[in-house]
């Protein structure tokens, strides 16, 4: 329901509430396994549920937040916004391939979608503001530097890249370095961005931090 909203939202332009709804998916999300467990009311059906819910929330409404941000500047190409829907494309593969791989029982092999979402849905809230104030309804380098983002977060989502997830076994600094280093970073990421003016653009710096973080850690 939050991911259906979410898309509601990101067709209508507002792309605020479209990012709030992708945030408090992403909340259900967490908690969704974690209830099932202490329920005990876990099923094989639950599993098909999440992923397809995931595929909604985390692939169907960032991409049309990408595709109206992309039709609004456009006029002239009414075609070529219809490659954001390439993010809910392998958003499905990713879920997919998770769902039948073994190896990312404590950890990721690939972006997770609920991180993409948020890197999406952020930006593009902030590239808004950007053009609002500028006055600005016309392309200009950003337009074409989201372009060039779509097919990397494809990759990133269907990567072989070994990604931390945020589990913990125990709360002892020993074994959680790198997940307590993102933790403390993300949050002075999140505060500069804030005190800067940056806004929302501090969410989806966060997501490449935690990418770039990962990918340098990953042999450690």
């Amino acid at each position: 329901m939050s991911g259906c909203i979410a898309t509601y939202f990101a067709f209508d332009g507002v792309y605020r509430m479209a990012l709030l709804f992708i945030v408090i998916g992403a909340v259900f999300d967490f908690f969704d396994g974690m209830s099932a467990r202490l329920l005990h009311v876990s099923s094989p059906i639950g599993k098909e549920l999440d992923s397809l819910a995931d595929d909604v929330t985390f692939g169907v409404a960032p991409s049309s937040i990408v595709f109206t941000f992309l039709a609004g500047m456009t006029p002239d190409w009414p075609l070529l916004p219809y490659v954001a829907f390439l993010i809910a494309a392998f958003s499905a593969l990713r879920l997919a391939k998770f769902n039948l791989d073994e190896r990312q029982a404590t950890s990721f092999i690939g972006l997770p979608t609920p991180a993409n979402a948020l890197f999406w849905a952020s930006l593009v809230l902030w590239l808004q503001g950007q053009y609002a104030d500028a006055g600005v309804t016309q392309p200009d380098w950003w337009f074409f530097v989201v372009l060039v983002l779509i097919p990397v977060s494809c990759y990133l989502l269907i990567a072989e890249l070994p990604l931390f997830a945020l589990k913990f076994k125990h709360w002892g600094w020993q074994g959680n370095e790198v997940k307590y280093l993102f933790l403390l970073s993300s949050v002075l990421i999140l505060l500069g961005a804030f005190a800067m003016g940056f806004g929302a653009l501090g969410i989806a710096a966060v997501i490449a931090w935690y990418v770039a973080l990962a990918a340098f850690t990953r042999n450690r």
